[in-house]
């Protein structure tokens, strides 16, 4: 019996090392994975699930480490730099990546990149609790009153908090000031000390002051409305604004297309294998007010451009860009 138990034992341990080296890819030392914002916002939020999760699956430390500054480019362009063999990733919106051409912030495109898709977030329209605006109506009066005068925090120029201010300012025509932060949770904080009375950052990031009464969510830009854990439902911009046109906004990680063949193909199994299967990132996503849409590949690209193609030209469009987007490729949806 003895004896059969120790070659049950062996044979289990067979097994587990042989799943492991399944994988082209065995990292020997730590992988980083470069968050271009601040600590606390939705990038890093989302990172540092990610880092836990391929610690488990690869065995290896994975390494979060903030760089923010300049709407996210510092730190996707220290990503680009580094060795492009797999030890090295940034992360962020695929938005904001695909868009940085347009802005001259960083020569670089969607194409450049692996991209590997976790979730998908919303902006929120989040105004302090204290504030006079009950609905979304009240706040676009605000606007249309007193011009350039209601301040809106965001994480910076193209932002997600920004492209999402800016579409509702092209459809309505409404002027409002513009305070930037380096990342997304400095802007909900700004807007909760009642240091400005608006914040446009998404869902993800306004979540836990919504549930605790700190912050009054008057939209949601989407055409349905958005159910959020301990809150309930915020209505979707669509029911002031029917026209309005929206894109979805998809998070993930990244790292430069010419990576070492091994560790792309390890990094596709493991998002086929394991993170569309996670419970942790559905979990948040339940508990945040985010879509859990994990995708990698020409699926990741595809889903991604949609997005890119949208807020290059709002951003154009605004004069927020100097570089038209259809002289980089970037087609106008």
């Amino acid at each position: 019996m003895k004896k059969l138990f120790l070659v049950l034992i062996i044979a289990f341990g067979f097994l587990l090392t042989a799943s492991a080296q399944d994988y082209a890819w065995q990292p020997d030392k730590p992988v980083t994975i470069i968050v271009p914002w601040s600590a606390g916002g939705s990038t890093d939020q989302m990172a540092r699930l990610v880092a836990s999760e391929l610690e488990g699956i690869l065995g290896q430390s994975v390494v979060v480490v903030n760089q923010e500054g300049a709407s996210g480019s510092i730190g996707t362009k220290n990503a680009l730099e580094a060795e492009h063999d797999g030890y090295t990733w940034t992360a962020g919106a695929a938005g904001d990546l695909g868009t940085y051409v347009v802005l001259d912030m960083l020569d670089t495109q969607l194409a450049d990149w692996n991209l590997y898709l976790t979730v998908a977030n919303a902006s929120v329209v989040g105004v302090n609790a204290d504030s006079p605006y009950e609905t979304f109506d009240d706040l676009l009066e605000a606007m249309e009153a007193n011009p350039g005068e209601v301040s809106v925090a965001t994480a910076g120029l193209s932002s997600a908090g920004h492209n999402a201010m800016e579409l509702i300012s092209q459809a309505t025509g409404a002027e409002y000031k513009h305070v930037t932060y380096d990342g997304g949770n400095p802007a909900v904080i700004a807007t909760v000390s009642g240091e400005t009375e608006v914040t446009t950052q998404l869902a993800v990031e306004q979540a836990e002051m919504i549930r605790g009464g700190r912050i009054r969510p008057l939209a949601v830009l989407s055409d349905t409305p958005l159910s959020i854990d301990g809150y309930g439902e915020i209505p979707p911009l669509t029911n002031w604004l029917p026209d309005i046109q929206l894109a979805t906004n998809y998070f993930g990680i990244w790292a430069p297309a010419d990576i070492p063949a091994e560790v792309a193909e390890t990094m596709n199994q493991i998002w086929e294998d394991h993170i569309s299967n996670s419970e942790v990132l559905q979990s948040y996503a339940t508990e945040r007010g985010a879509l859990f849409t994990p995708a990698y590949g020409q699926e990741a690209q595809d889903l991604a451009l949609s997005r890119v193609k949208a807020q290059a030209w709002t951003l154009f469009d605004s004069g927020k860009a100097s570089i038209s987007p259809d002289s980089v490729g970037i087609e106008r949806p």
